[in-house]
């Protein structure tokens, strides 16, 4: 129902109310039991268990418990318990991932007022807003918290701050007119009040058209519960990976087993044997692994001001293509700051940050005191004099304590050095406070010398039609129609660098003659206007830019006017000359076809609701990128949820909103975003580097058992053997690699396509090639010792286990780059050092450490097996090492 069409007598005869007496307790009874409590309801509930049981489906789960499952066959049973472990460790963390989901519903609950001042049987009183049902009288003042949607049919100046559901960042200015419009936005709405918004400034009586999930909050609820969460592409890569290992394990298993009973081996012999090669195909530690790299670069991304509620969201932000970015709060301060005033013909301008009152005043680039200019002294007195705001510090932060509007005029006020305390000697005789009507605001005051003055300010488009002077050069002046011209001229050039215009007025009286309100706002002076903004944040463009070089693109979604949007955008360098802006009325009339052949075009969303962030998400999405969306608001939870990545503002941010995200920004900053990206993009490179290292290694365990086999000769390695090298020397090393710093041109290269394999861009060649080399390497030095002592079988087994350990332990300098060993410094890595010695010594202590050799095999080896060992060792890495410039 677009109860904003209605009238008030339609509005009361659709819902059967009357405005004098409210309803009766026994109409109110019957139609709380019709429509329910005025709650937010939580959607059916899985059962815990499920989730629980959810944890465990995913391939790469499957991977480690068939793993468990060989190692207990072998005997194996510490490796069993450790996998085993890690299997558990995994499933409980996401668990609590997903019941940390289910607080935002809850938090929505919170938003809700928890008491209502409703009028039933024809007197006013205070109800739970639970029993508040359509048709119910309410009434709201200053500092409530609305409890369901209304209808208002009375104002009286009221202002409701709105941002949670608009995200616009001034309160709305409400009236109780009929708009005579079609699909009207939520934010436009301006005869409404939506349940979980802030009343800020005066009061209003409305009646009630939803409660509970028919409210615009409840709507949101309903979406919030019924998004589906998309899998990141780091769970879509791991999940393929995990589906190439299960089928390669299992045919390698078949095909040794069939091959060796084809030759004569016992079949016991040869299950075991394919059961040793299904450990070496499968990387045991890759998800710890990569755990880990999630999880340290999680640490390092708090450094950088943001915290990672979900380990795969790093990941997930270095392949974004798309930033959908909130524009208060984040592209800009969300403080409201004077930036230019036009008075007698003259354009001044105001320097500072945000609500700090300290600044400069300028003209023609050329500093000026505000003391000592008449006008400007006289514009920022009357705007000090005509204000309520007051502004406050709090641990060295500059807050202000009232409407934002009037917070900059008085922070101007103090930048020129005037307080309030300098104007005790003015007594306020009579206010005629702001009406959203009537959009401005009048006081009368009277000075030391007993004179009177009215002062009025705002909206320019009102004021100039009561004002019949103009003040120049502290001379009163008739207002010709061309110096309306020359202040409408000015008013737009204002609204093109997105700045509101506030205008002041003032005129003398006298002091005993009585005035109605009329009387005493005609004939007005006209001072000056002041134009203020909230201002992009300084290091935003520089972050867009470095995006943009990056190859994501950034667009703005704000529910402010698309003009202000618009100028915004521009001065941040986000809108290029060819680049589209939408509204939420043009959105509305598109069908999801229409907007996604557009969408590509378009940089700026204004103007937008709840559900036209959800279909601007999805149809980017549509368009295969990988989207990133930030907000602060409980408007943006459905979109920050449906994302690939939600990103909530830390300091301004609703629970609700940081509850659905994966990543929150600490500082609210843009520029925090880059830096995620960058890690993210580095994260996922350190994690191609690991994985091109084990499944290397593993494809050289492979090959050289395979191999072998054909030849009809002994296993190289026993089993034991191939699970030391899989969790422990393998290990050590693909850890240090996802500690490995970003290369240059990390945030040069285009963003990864969603659908790009892991093996993409020559990974899978790097692997097969370097792991056939490997595989070769130890074959040749098994032979070599095999025939060279063929009743000694456990010595030739020593010197193909300590070639394939040695071969590994070289490649992995090779993995830490797409082009050669040599195009990055080896020690650039210390961690990465310090774990390959760690993995040699441990290879030494099962070599030589008599207590250890009968459990893994091993026999001593003289001094000069090793310069053999460490000549083969070499070939896989060096055979392929054109470049030699390092970074």
């Amino acid at each position: 129902m677009k109860w904003y069409e209605n009238n008030q007598s339609e509005v009361v005869d659709k819902l059967g109310t009357d405005l004098s007496v409210g309803l009766t307790s026994n109409n109110s009874t019957e139609r709380l039991k019709k429509f329910g409590e005025n709650v937010i309801d939580d959607q059916q509930k899985v059962s815990r268990f499920y989730i629980f049981v959810q944890q465990f489906k995913d391939f790469m789960v499957l991977v480690l418990l068939a793993a468990t499952l060989v190692s207990g066959l072998l005997g194996e049973y510490v490796d069993a318990i450790a996998i085993m472990a890690i299997v558990l460790l995994n499933g409980i963390l996401g668990y609590f991932q997903e019941q940390k989901a289910e607080k935002s519903l809850a938090k929505l609950k919170e938003l809700s007022a928890p008491v209502a001042t409703v009028l039933r049987d024809g007197t006013w009183s205070t109800i739970s807003s639970r029993e508040l049902v359509p048709g119910d009288i309410v009434k709201v003042k200053t500092g409530d918290r609305i409890s369901a949607d209304l209808r208002l049919i009375t104002v009286n100046g009221l202002e409701i701050e709105e941002s949670v559901l608009t995200g616009e960042s001034l309160p709305a200015s409400k009236t109780s007119d009929v708009i005579q419009s079609e699909n009207v936005e939520l934010g436009d709405q301006h005869n409404m009040a939506f349940s979980g918004t802030l009343v800020t400034r005066g009061s209003g009586v409305g009646i009630v058209v939803a409660t509970g999930m028919s409210t615009a909050m409840g709507q949101i609820a309903s979406m919030l519960s019924t998004t589906e969460r998309k899998p990141t592409p780091l769970e879509r890569k791991l999940e393929e990976l995990g589906k190439i290992l299960i089928v390669a394990a299992l045919l390698l298993t078949l095909l040794v087993a069939v091959l060796g009973v084809y030759q004569g081996h016992p079949i016991y012999e040869m299950f075991l044997a394919g059961v040793s090669l299904a450990v070496a195909a499968i990387p045991e530690g890759l998800p710890a692994i990569v755990t880990v790299a999630l999880s340290l670069g999680v640490q390092r991304m708090i450094k950088r001001r943001a915290v990672v509620r979900k380990l795969s969201a790093v990941e997930t932000l270095g392949s974004a293509s798309i930033i959908c970015s909130d524009k208060t709060g984040t592209m800009t301060q969300n403080e409201m700051t004077v930036k230019q005033i036009y008075l007698s013909g003259r354009r001044l301008y105001v320097s500072g940050k945000g609500y700090e009152p300290k600044g400069k005043f300028t003209e023609r680039d050329s500093t000026i005191n505000p003391l000592k200019d008449r006008g400007l002294n006289k514009l920022l007195h009357y705007s000090l004099l005509c204000n309520h705001a007051e502004i406050m510090e709090k641990k060295g932060k500059y807050l202000i304590d009232g409407d934002p509007t009037e917070g900059a005029l008085v922070v101007a006020a103090q930048k020129a050095g005037i307080t309030r305390k300098q104007l005790q000697s003015f007594q306020i005789i009579y206010e005629i406070p702001f009406d959203s009507t009537r959009k401005r605001m009048s006081v009368v005051v009277e000075d030391s010398e007993k004179n009177r003055y009215v002062i009025t300010k705002g909206a320019p488009d009102v004021l100039l039609k009561y004002t019949t002077w103009i003040q120049e050069d502290g001379v009163k002046q008739p207002f010709t129609p061309e110096k309306e011209k020359n202040i409408d001229q000015v008013m737009s050039s204002m609204a093109n660098q997105a700045l509101r215009t506030i205008a002041i007025c003032f005129k003398q009286i006298e002091k005993d003659k009585e005035y109605k309100d009329f009387q005493l706002e005609s004939e007005l002076v006209f001072v000056g206007l002041v134009g203020m903004m909230d201002p992009p944040r300084e290091e935003v463009k520089e972050a867009i830019e470095s995006c943009r070089q990056a190859g994501v693109k950034t667009v703005m979604i704000t529910g402010d006017h698309a003009h202000t949007a618009q100028a915004i955008a521009k001065q941040l360098n986000l809108l290029p000359k060819d680049g589209k802006v939408l509204d939420g009325y043009q959105i509305s009339n598109m069908s999801d076809g229409q907007l996604g052949s557009i969408i590509n075009d378009v940089y700026v969303f204004a103007r937008v609701s709840p559900q036209h962030k959800l279909r601007i998400v999805k149809a980017f999405q549509d368009q295969g990128h990988v989207v990133a969306m930030t907000g602060d608001g409980v408007n943006d939870a459905p979109a920050i949820k449906a994302s690939d990545i939600g990103i909530s503002m830390g300091k301004s941010g609703t629970d609700v909103t940081k509850e659905a995200s994966s990543l929150i920004l600490m500082d609210d900053h843009f520029a925090t975003i880059k830096s995620a990206i960058e890690e993210g993009r580095n994260i996922y490179e350190n994690i191609r580097k690991f994985i091109r290292y084990l499944l290397a290694s593993n494809v050289g365990e492979i090959l050289v058992m395979f191999f072998a086999m054909l030849l009809g000769m002994p296993l190289p390695l026993v089993p034991v053997q191939i699970l030391w090298v899989n969790l422990v020397t393998d290990g050590l090393p693909a850890l240090a690699l996802g500690l490995d710093k970003p290369e240059k041109d990390v945030m040069t290269r285009p963003p990864r396509h969603p659908k790009e394999s892991i093996f993409a861009r020559g990974l899978g060649a790097k692997i097969i090639s370097r792991g056939i080399l490997i595989g070769l390497v130890t074959l040749v030095a098994f032979m070599f010792a095999y025939y060279k002592h063929p009743n000694n079988l456990e010595y030739a087994q020593t010197i193909a286990f300590t070639t394939l350990v040695m071969a590994q332990l070289i490649h992995v300098f090779d993995c830490r780059s797409d082009r050669s060993v040599f195009s990055r410094n080896p020690f650039g890595n210390l961690y990465l050092v310090g774990a390959v010695i760690s993995s040699i010594l441990l290879l030494l202590a099962v070599v030589y450490y008599e207590p250890l050799q009968p459990i893994f095999h091993t026999v001593d080896l003289p001094i000069q097996e090793w310069v053999f060992i460490v000549a083969l060792s070499l070939i896989p890495t060096f055979l392929w090492a054109p470049s030699k410039k390092k970074e």
